[in-house]
C-alpha cells in the first residue's frame, strides 16, 4: 500500500453505500411529510403564509438588493458555468469518479425539481407590491435545492479527501451558512414560503445521497 492509500484508505472506495441509503431514507421521509404539508394545507402552511407577511412587511431596499444578488448568483445558469469549472478541474486532476458525482447531483437535480415542481403545481406568494414574479410554481424552491445539490457535493468531496476536523468543522458551517442564505433570500423576496424552502433541502440531500449511492455502488461494481 503506498503512502497517499494509507493517507486516505477510504476514498478508493468513497461513500459507504449503507449510510447514504440511509440519509436518503431519512431526507426522503421529512421531504414526504413535509409535501404531504403542503398539500393538505397543514399547520406548515399556516406558518408559511405569517412568515411571509412578516418578511414582506418589514423588507429593506439595501437587503432587497442583497438577496436579489445572492439568487442570481445560485441561479441554475450560475451554478451551472460554476459547476463545469469544478469539472474541469476534476478532470485535469483524474477524479472522473466526482464529475459523475457531481453532474448527476447537480444537474439531475435541477431536473428533478422541474418535475416536482409540476407534479405539486403549488401557486407562488402573491402580495398587492411584489418584490418579484415569477410564472413557475412553488414547491420546492429550485435556488434552494441546486444550493443544496452544489454545496452538499463540494462539502462531501472535501471530507472525503481530508481528515483535518477543523477543514471538516469549517466546510461544514459553510454549507449549511450558504445553503440557509439561499433558502432565507427566496423567502425574503417573497417568492417562496418556508415549506418550499424545508422541502428543497430534504429534496437535496435525498438526491445526493442517492447519486452518491448509485456511482459508489457501480464503481465498487467495476472494480
Amino acid at each position: 500500500m503506498n503512502l497517499q492509500s494509507k493517507r486516505f484508505p477510504e476514498r478508493s472506495q468513497g461513500p459507504n453505500p449503507k449510510t447514504c441509503l440511509l440519509v436518503f431514507g431519512v431526507a426522503l421521509i421529512l421531504f414526504v411529510l413535509i409535501a404531504a404539508e403542503v398539500v393538505n394545507a397543514g399547520a406548515l402552511t399556516l406558518l408559511d403564509a405569517r412568515i411571509n407577511v412578516g418578511l414582506h412587511s418589514n423588507t429593506r431596499p439595501g437587503l432587497i438588493e442583497f438577496f436579489i444578488w445572492v439568487s442570481k448568483l445560485h441561479s441554475n445558469w450560475s451554478t451551472t458555468i460554476v459547476t463545469g469549472a469544478i469539472a474541469v478541474y476534476l478532470w485535469i486532476r483524474r477524479l472522473h469518479y466526482w464529475i459523475l458525482i457531481l453532474a448527476i447531483s447537480v444537474w439531475g437535480g435541477v431536473l428533478l425539481n422541474v418535475i416536482l415542481k409540476l407534479l405539486f403545481a403549488r401557486p407562488r406568494a402573491h402580495f398587492d407590491n411584489p418584490i418579484l414574479t415569477l410564472p413557475t410554481f412553488s414547491f420546492p424552491s429550485g435556488h434552494t435545492m441546486l444550493a443544496t445539490v452544489f454545496y452538499g457535493s463540494l462539502c462531501v468531496f472535501t471530507f472525503r479527501r481530508t481528515r483535518s476536523q477543523p477543514v471538516r468543522g469549517l466546510v461544514m458551517l459553510l454549507t449549511v451558512f450558504m445553503i440557509a442564505l439561499v433558502g432565507f433570500s427566496r423567502m425574503y423576496l417573497g417568492v417562496h414560503y418556508l415549506s418550499d424552502v424545508l422541502g428543497a433541502m430534504a429534496e437535496g440531500v435525498a438526491w445526493i445521497s442517492l447519486s452518491l449511492f448509485l456511482v459508489t455502488t457501480l464503481r465498487r461494481q467495476r472494480n
